[in-house]
């Protein structure tokens, strides 16, 4: 049987949902020989994006690297709706058995408790106050971010805390938090990059087909 060319699907970055390197056992797309491409049948459900829970018991990460300028992060969301081409954390979802491929962008997972659990980590003894790096590995605020606002929920901890928080994100839904990043930066407590890879918007979308364009982008740098 002859393998099935992969193809880009709309709206999405990979082209392919190619198994990932922990797996046993790997997946290749055949031509059956009725010369049917399982993409183009019109009985399957469109390609959507699903989030599922996240059962972690902690949400601070360490990480003693001496080329990295943090010591701690937070991301709220495993995998990342912006779909880039060249996003250096797809290979992290192999960890949890899905695809570095089309699973990293429609399957993600949520730490609908973070908050709660980043308070809970905060009052402990031992916790010494430094920044937390927000965007570290997948974007905080990615479109579920909008439905779930668990970064919100986040943001408002660290501000009762007086925790310093720095963040990076390619989304203009940063604007949103205003408030409360107005309200900490002006204790000397937040930081915020926003990531403009080009100006050109057609490039932008295939490269970043959901990530906010590049002037919504500049518009949230205005805002903020």
């Amino acid at each position: 049987m002859d393998e099935i060319p992969t193809r880009l699907r709309k709206g999405r970055g990979a082209v392919s949902n190619a198994s990932s390197r922990y797996d046993s056992a790997a997946r290749v797309r055949t031509d059956d020989g009725w010369g049917n491409d399982p993409d183009e049948d019109p009985d399957l459900p469109p390609l959507r994006t699903t989030v599922m829970p996240d059962a972690s018991r902690t949400v601070i990460a360490h990480n003693k690297s001496p080329d990295i300028p943090f010591d701690q992060s937070l991301n709220p969301y495993r995998g990342c709706e912006h779909g880039c081409i060249y996003c250096y954390a797809r290979p992290t979802h192999a960890y949890l058995g899905f695809s570095p491929g089309l699973d990293f962008e429609t399957k993600l997972v949520a730490k609908f408790d973070a908050p709660t659990i980043l308070e809970q980590e905060l009052r402990a003894k031992s916790y010494r106050c430094r920044a937390l790096a927000m965007g570290t590995n997948t974007d905080p605020y990615q479109p579920i971010e909008r439905t779930y606002k668990i970064t919100r929920g986040i943001l408002e901890v660290l501000s009762a805390f007086g925790n310093p928080v720095t963040i990076v994100t390619k989304s203009a839904l940063v604007a949103r938090d205003a408030d409360i990043l107005g309200s900490m930066a002006a204790r000397g407590l937040a930081r915020v990059a926003i990531s403009v890879t080009t100006l050109d918007a057609d490039l932008a979308r295939k490269m970043e087909p959901r990530a906010a364009t590049p002037s919504r982008r500049l518009g949230a740098i205005r805002s903020l």
